[in-house]
């Protein structure tokens, strides 16, 4: 695939621009997004990124066209799992929702800088070391486990880093409006605003580990792992406030992210094998056998497990929902764990939602 510096230098500018207008169009002033103003411009990002991938197979080929819907379906479902993270770092933080809009803006083109960092050093590393893709195979397959076995249950607002942050910086304990600083009694002091952006920037650096050597799973081009997690970013703000509710049933996501996660990783040891050098493996030589995942067989397992999941997580909770009113009916309230969280939903009414010192 040939991508000259004019299309790198024009595809980052027009980037930069969505979100220069995002931000002056739509978040600069603050409020809650209506369901119909978040579901239109989520349609609207979805299809732009739908026809730039059908722009990617016309003119370079299709085999380069389906590496780019194979990564760009990976890296939304990677998004989205990121929401349902944002979402518990804003309870945390008990952010306003008329200010959710710049918190997520800002969370968001730092996860974009961050992939972009990553991404450069990614191609830098493959250009010169075929033997990265056994640390990237190797590496997925134990973040796929993680992603299978762990829980939500954690709130980065409480965690380690933060309980630093806090210490390092004098904390107002309420909001100013959306204000990142403000002055008190002749001193700066930041707001929990500016608290919440530091976690959740802090929550793109830890997701951008396991995104990037996913993406690298499924295609070696620099410029379709970039145009993929730019456009899988483009109108997640929007899908915030449009799935808000729904994220809460998607209880099967995890696990459903794990098996794709253990799918490109075992893909890309399969491809290392193929192109081995390393010498204390068969003797340096690669084992032609070792057999090569298509790219079109990566597309239908990527969608067929993003719909399984969804399609079991819904069906889940409404059973679950149904078991409820049935216990309610009866007089015996029923309460229910949710698969993704070893909390009850007692337990997250408790969540905290003040910020101190």
């Amino acid at each position: 695939m040939q991508v000259t510096p004019l299309i790198w230098l024009i595809t980052i500018a027009v980037t930069i621009l969505f979100f220069v207008y995002e931000f002056f169009a739509h978040v600069r002033k603050p409020h809650e997004p209506s369901l119909a103003e978040s579901a239109r411009w989520s349609a609207f990002y979805i299809g732009l990124a739908l026809l730039f991938g059908v722009g990617i197979g016309t003119v370079s080929g299709w085999t380069f066209g389906g590496e780019y819907f194979a990564g760009y379906l990976t890296e939304k479902a990677l998004s989205i799992d990121n929401l349902f993270v944002f979402l518990i770092v804003m309870a945390g933080f008990a952010v306003p929702k008329k200010y959710q809009q710049k918190v997520l803006m800002i969370g968001i083109i730092i996860a974009l800088i961050l992939r972009g960092g990553f991404i450069a050093i990614g191609a830098t590393l493959i250009e010169n070391f075929s033997w990265v893709f056994y640390i990237f195979g190797a590496l997925l397959l134990v973040l796929a486990y993680r992603q299978a076995f762990s829980s939500h249950a954690s709130n980065p607002a409480d965690g380690k880093f933060m309980t630093l942050v806090r210490r390092a910086l004098p904390v107002t304990n309420e909001y100013h409006q959306d204000k990142l600083t403000v002055m008190q009694g002749g001193k700066r002091f930041v707001t929990p605003m500016l608290l919440t952006i530091i976690a959740i920037g802090f929550v793109d650096l830890i997701f951008a580990v396991d995104s990037i050597p996913a993406i690298y799973g499924l295609t070696n081009e620099a410029y379709i792992v970039f145009t993929a997690n730019a456009f899988a970013l483009m109108g997640l703000r929007q899908l915030f406030f449009l799935i808000g509710g729904l994220l809460e049933r998607l209880v099967y996501l995890a696990q459903g992210l794990a098996v794709i996660l253990a799918f490109i990783g075992v893909k890309l040891v399969f491809h290392a094998l193929h192109v081995n050098e390393l010498p204390f493996i068969n003797g340096g030589e690669p084992l032609l056998w070792v057999p090569e995942i298509p790219i079109w067989l990566s597309l239908l397992f990527i969608a067929g497990t993003i719909v399984v999941a969804t399609i079991a997580s819904l069906l889940k909770t409404r059973g679950d929902r149904n078991k409820d009113d049935r216990g309610l009916i009866h007089g015996e309230p029923v309460i229910t764990a949710d698969p993704r969280n070893e909390e009850s939903e007692v337990d997250k009414k408790t969540m905290p939602t003040t910020v101190s010192k």
